[in-house]
């Protein structure tokens, strides 16, 4: 089962497993979240959009809080002897997805879906 989460600004395809880097989250490393915000389910048969993929919750756990490669933005303006570097760094937050929980109304007409087969 994969689901399609969005933190950040961004959207992001994950599985349980897997280990992602998302733009920084105010929680410690160890810590439990929840992302609320599902925009798609799919289970390689059947994948849910819209509001029934909005009742499902992905639950991860905090790995990692740090910061990225440094990358310089050097900045001229040819025959005025300006001249400016300035670096960033941005930080991030590392979490590894634990589960994914359908909402119980689409887990129910699965499980008798299944039933009748």
């Amino acid at each position: 089962m994969y689901a399609v989460i969005k933190t950040g600004g961004k959207q992001y395809r994950v599985q349980e497993g897997d280990v992602l880097r998302v733009e920084k989250l105010e929680a410690e490393a160890g810590k439990k979240i929840t992302f609320d915000q599902v925009l798609m389910l799919g289970d390689g048969s059947a994948i849910k959009v819209g509001s029934d993929a909005a009742k499902a919750k992905v639950t991860a756990v905090v790995t990692e809080q740090g910061r990225g490669q440094k990358i310089v933005v050097f900045k001229k303006r040819r025959r005025k002897n300006y001249r400016l570097t300035q670096g960033h760094r941005q930080s991030f937050t590392s979490v590894r997805i634990e589960k994914i929980t359908k909402p119980r109304a689409a887990a129910k007409k699965a499980e008798a879906a299944a039933d009748k087969e």
